[in-house]
């Protein structure tokens, strides 16, 4: 009889979700409440990731994002959050490691992430804000086109 665990397959599973570092700033409230113009929303992301027991396939990947909101050149908001995870990642080939950390476990993490953000920017009195789907296939497309590293980005 075959061992259970190579006749498994590839395995992603998520050991533990967390936020690691957050922050929000509305510098120039209460003035801008009393303004009518809608700001200009701009969201950033950033991935990276590190083993923390390699030989385990215990992974961590942190999901950053930013989101900084702004009239003319005026900021009205800036919230940030580091929204990570640990992944525990079997049977994946070395170069099929990176898909799996840059494109499978962002998309695990995006929603966790969009609800921070959205609590920060409504606690700080400001309307619901959310994050649309995010394609990291084509993030991770265009990084490698870029010949950016595949690891901590």
């Amino acid at each position: 009889m075959a061992d259970s665990n190579q006749s498994q397959g590839p395995a992603l599973n998520v050991e533990k979700i967390y936020v690691k570092d957050i922050s929000y700033e509305a510098p120039n409230v209460p003035q801008v409440f009393l303004e009518q113009t809608v700001p200009e929303v701009g969201i950033q992301l950033h991935i990276a990731h590190s083993p923390v027991a390699r030989d385990e396939g215990l992974y961590e990947v942190i999901l950053g994002v930013t989101v900084t909101a702004k009239v003319q050149e005026k900021t009205v908001f800036l919230a940030e959050v580091q929204q990570c995870g640990l992944f525990r990642i079997s049977g994946v080939a070395v170069d099929e490691l990176p898909l799996v950390l840059e494109i499978g476990c962002p998309n695990i993490l995006l929603p966790f992430a969009r609800e921070v953000i959205n609590d920060l920017v409504g606690k700080g009195g400001f309307p619901q804000l959310l994050i649309s789907p995010v394609n990291f296939d084509l993030l991770y497309q265009q990084k490698q086109t870029a010949g950016t590293p595949s690891a901590n980005h």
